[in-house]
């Protein structure tokens, strides 16, 4: 089990820390903390990837499990998954899409574009989002040709249907008519669905990618707004989806980190975007959510 500190949040979270300096896992990046969060550039990420390389962790074969602090730092999924050894499905737990095509390369809310030019990404699948990424997606930079090709599947938990100009392929989670895409929203058929994804996803491995702003505020607090899903729908799509497919890696995001910004741009999307402060009792979800995350992922076998 790996735990890379970036912004301090997960050093306040025993259970975390004893289990990734029990692994040799405890990667310390907080001087690069600032530079990776919200978005970076290439130099940076190589820098990141050098650590990864250097730490004791680094390149862990199998069902390594990555805890990685704030969701603001998810695209840093790319660089842990770009030396698997074998095809996979990239499996996505999210509250947004994070596929916006005119975001910086680098960046939370693109970083599923960067997947899916991996060549050992043969799908990604997310599975969760509720927010108002969906509302109007193509204003919003929405990679739908990903969509539209099926190298990309999306889920709401719930959500309406999208307005859209033009039209494109359906696709086994959306129906596209009358100018708007029909989602299939998967919130009221939470156990039949996971079933049946687990049979038929293509390849014989996955990849877990966990954003806990997913879950309903009552099982996590983040820095971004949150879905829907319970912890014990989480729960049960992973064990289902590992007891299906070989899992080669998992990593988690989604903890509350207050937003000290020192670029203005960044300070200026975290204002817009993430415009409250979290009280210490609401924080304290999070532990309780990634001791039974940990449990769960680390008894998933390799």
């Amino acid at each position: 089990m790996r735990a890379i500190d970036l912004d301090g949040s997960l050093a306040l979270q025993p259970a975390i820390v004893a289990a990734a300096r029990r692994d040799g896992g405890w990667i310390d990046a907080a001087d690069l903390g600032s530079r990776l969060r919200l978005w970076t550039d290439a130099a940076t990420m190589r820098d990141f990837g050098q650590r990864l390389h250097d730490a004791p962790a680094g390149g862990m074969p199998g069902a390594a499990v990555t805890f990685l602090g704030s969701g603001d730092f998810h695209h840093l999924t790319v660089p842990l998954m770009a030396a698997a050894a074998q095809p996979f499905t990239l499996i996505h737990f999210d509250n947004h899409p994070d596929w916006v095509r005119f975001a910086p390369r680098w960046h939370c809310g693109s970083w599923v574009n960067r997947a899916l030019e991996l060549p050992h990404v043969a799908r990604v699948v997310t599975i969760g989002p509720c927010s108002e990424d969906l509302a109007w997606p193509q204003l919003k930079g929405a990679n739908l040709a990903a969509l539209s090709a099926g190298r990309l599947e999306l889920y709401p938990w719930q959500h309406a249907p999208s307005r859209i100009l033009g039209a494109f392929g359906d696709g086994p989670g959306h129906r596209v008519a009358g100018g708007r895409i029909q989602w299939r929203c998967v919130g009221d058929d939470w156990n039949a669905f996971v079933d049946e994804l687990a049979a038929r996803i293509p390849t014989e491995a996955i990849w877990i990618t966990i954003d806990k702003d997913v879950l309903r505020p009552q099982d996590a607090t983040t820095n971004w707004d949150q879905g829907a899903m319970p912890l014990s729908a989480l729960t049960r799509a992973v064990e289902t989806l590992a007891g299906h497919r070989r899992v080669l890696g998992v990593d988690v995001c989604g903890e509350y980190a207050p937003p000290r910004h020192r670029n203005l741009r960044k300070r200026f999307e975290a204002w817009t975007d993430q415009p409250r402060d979290a009280e210490p009792r609401e924080v304290a979800v999070n532990a309780r959510t990634n001791d039974v995350l940990l449990a769960l992922l680390t008894a998933v076998p390799s």
